[in-house]
């Protein structure tokens, strides 16, 4: 259901929360702070977390071996702290994604293929657009909302609900209205009354639309649910990345529409996706969220690359 099991963020105003209430706090006022210091901060952030969250940080480690196996392990050791510095800036983006000011955004971005998404608004067809988990992803829908008409944002629920309904309320600063990520039929009602859907389709997916397929060349459990969805909304499907600068502020870009997405094919259509996501994420590499199990789900006689993180740490 779109709106439907709605907590409100009062709901959790109790003891055990207060910890995530307070850091709410501290990145609400993190965002009257000069970019480049909220970004160093967040760089600090990202390196604590690398040396204390053991597990992630072998989740990382073992994630770029097996998609960058051409690196030396101190080449990849590198991009791994890289990689949590990453989420720490995405931290302080979540907090920009929420309560920044259009006019501050407005200074930090470029956008390129603008035309591509007008193209579609005026042929009158459903859109899906078509992200990825990359670091900046909650401010990239803050950055989309300020040149796309209104969307809806589909997002995950996380174990823990104040969380869930953190990351919702923050997408809805973006988007019209959340959908839940299983709730396919809003997605297709969404699209066929001709409102946009935000959709992020890359991460581990072991459900009836998945299939194995390899991603930087091995084999990963994969949504394959793409194509369909654009099919049963008659939608196009513009794949649309957001890449943070080494002089600061973003780049996002809107692709054209993926030729010949939808077809009878799904799983052609997801190598196509896939294959768009690939070349984005060899622009930089850090900025895609690695430290997610990507490889996890594998039937036999596939291994199980997590089976020994401790090797890893």
């Amino acid at each position: 259901m779109r709106r439907g099991g709605r907590k409100p963020l009062y709901y959790f105003w109790t003891p055990n929360y207060w910890p995530l209430w307070c850091g709410l706090g501290l990145l609400r006022v993190s965002c009257w702070l000069p970019y480049k210091t909220q970004m160093t901060l967040g760089r600090q952030i990202g390196r604590l977390a690398h040396r204390f969250a053991a597990q992630r940080r072998a989740i990382t480690r073992c994630n770029l071996a097996l998609a960058f196996p051409e690196l030396s392990t101190e080449e990849r050791d590198g991009l791994a702290l890289a990689h949590f510095e990453s989420l720490g800036m995405g931290l302080m983006e979540m907090g920009l994604g929420r309560w920044a000011a259009d006019e501050k955004l407005l200074k930090l971005i470029s956008i390129e293929g603008v035309e591509n998404l007008e193209q579609a608004v005026t042929g009158g067809v459903g859109i899906i657009l078509l992200s990825a988990h990359f670091t900046s992803m909650e401010i990239s829908g803050r950055i989309l909302s300020l040149y796309c008409p209104p969307f809806d944002v589909v997002y995950r629920r996380s174990r823990n609900e104040f969380m869930t309904e953190i990351l919702r309320t923050t997408r809805e600063v973006s988007g019209r209205h959340s959908i839940e990520k299983n709730d396919i039929k809003s997605m297709i009602r969404s699209l066929r009354e001709g409102t946009p859907v935000w959709y992020a389709a890359d991460q581990s997916y072991n459900r009836k639309q998945s299939a194995v397929l390899p991603f930087f060349g091995v084999p990963a459990m994969t949504n394959t649910a793409t194509g369909s969805l654009a099919r049963l909304g008659k939608a196009v499907v513009i794949p649309f990345y957001p890449r943070r600068l080494p002089e600061g502020g973003y780049l996002l870009r809107l692709l054209p529409p993926i030729d010949s997405v939808p077809s009878d094919d799904p799983l052609e259509d997801t190598r196509k996706c896939v294959a768009i996501l690939e070349d984005q994420v060899r622009l930089a590499p850090e900025q895609y969220y690695w430290v997610h199990r990507k490889y996890k789900d594998l039937p036999e006689p596939l291994p199980n690359y997590y089976a020994d993180l401790d090797s890893w740490k």
